[in-house]
């Protein structure tokens, strides 16, 4: 790989010890945004800061892995959408196969809404 060419990143939203999630490293490094036991509560701006600073190169290569809080998930998802205009990967744990797949989408996407 040249040193120009970016490397795929997993950011992960929330570290959670009792799951192994080294198995996501085949889709890029794992980057987590907060820390276990991270709270985001009545006061918000600092968690935005801190993940848009992290996720600040967020492209089509990247993934989110999305586990934790509820709330630090929506705030990683938006975050993502605003720096990819709308394009997202998440990364989702198939229980039977016990492996990631990958799960694209792109918000900003216009088109017919199922009923």
């Amino acid at each position: 790989m040249k040193d120009t060419e970016k490397k795929a990143k997993v950011f992960v939203v929330q570290e959670v010890s009792k799951f192994n999630i080294i198995s996501a490293q085949q889709y890029g490094q794992l980057i987590p945004l907060y820390e276990e036991g991270k709270q985001i509560m009545l006061s918000p701006g600092p968690a935005i800061r801190k993940a848009k600073s992290i996720m600040k190169d967020f492209s089509d290569d990247d993934y989110l892995l999305l586990m934790g809080d509820p709330v630090a998930m929506g705030i990683a998802c938006a975050i993502a959408s605003e720096m990819n205009r709308g394009r997202i990967q998440c990364l989702k744990w198939d229980r039977m196969e016990n492996r990631y797949y990958p799960v694209k989408f792109n918000l900003f996407e216009k088109g017919e809404i199922d009923d």
